[in-house]
């Protein structure tokens, strides 16, 4: 496999208004890959493509060697996705809302006790098992979403603004946490509007304004432009 994720000239439109226009970008596995620019310019677009979500309206997204649209399903099993915000199940306790997504991924009940139990552990969770989800802060909220996509162990994960709306301590403790996900091997897409939050986690990024691609290459390229003005 060349690449974990592989856009070419990616375009998305919506009538008369292209939300994405002509973005290319590569990310080779185990890289955590950045997706940088300010709200509307088009990141989540891009990332709920890659989730095969959305269709393209032109070009050609691949993920694992798989096009995204003809081969979906195929790739589905392969990914895990975390949207920007959590979404329903808070009237759950922890350990029944990965048991249901569990089942959801097809993962027997023999298995599924040690596999719940693994994820809570690398999420640090594991003292949160009989808690509420409705109760839990954004930051645990945030760690549970990305429990919840690691129990299928996907190959790549797609991250839209996880550390949104989070306090600094938070950040620091879900940056510790995407770095050791990167060390067991998995690729990462993680999008933000805010360049230092991505600058010591990330391998590449690119940055996106007006649905537009106006840069793709090392995180230590841009730092230094930036520094330079």
């Amino acid at each position: 496999m060349g690449f974990a994720v592989l856009v070419e000239h990616l375009q998305k439109n919506y009538g008369a208004v292209s939300a994405v226009k002509d973005i290319s970008f590569a990310v080779k596995p185990g890289e955590i890959f950045g997706l940088l620019g300010p709200n509307g310019a088009g990141k989540t677009t891009t990332i709920k493509i890659l989730a095969t979500l959305l269709q393209p309206t032109w070009g050609e997204a691949r993920v694992c060697d798989l096009v995204v649209g003809y081969q979906s399903r195929q790739i589905r099993p392969l990914i895990g996705y975390v949207p920007d915000s959590f979404g329903a199940y808070e009237d759950m306790v922890v350990q029944e809302y990965l048991e249901f997504f569990a089942a959801a991924y097809s993962i027997h009940s023999h298995a599924r006790t040690n596999v719940i139990d693994d994820d809570l552990t690398h999420t640090d969770l594991g003292y949160k098992r009989d808690a509420l989800v409705d109760c839990l802060s954004r930051g645990m909220k945030q760690r549970l979403s990305l429990a919840r996509v690691l129990l299928h162990d996907p190959k790549v994960l797609f991250l839209d603004e996880p550390a949104g709306n989070l306090d600094p301590r938070a950040r620091i403790e879900l940056r510790e946490l995407l770095k050791e996900l990167r060390r067991m091997g998995k690729t990462i897409l993680i999008s933000s509007h805010i360049l230092p939050e991505l600058a010591d986690l990330c391998t590449t990024c690119g940055i996106i304004e007006r649905g537009e691609l106006i840069y793709s290459g090392a995180v230590a390229d841009i730092v230094r432009r930036a520094k330079a003005g």
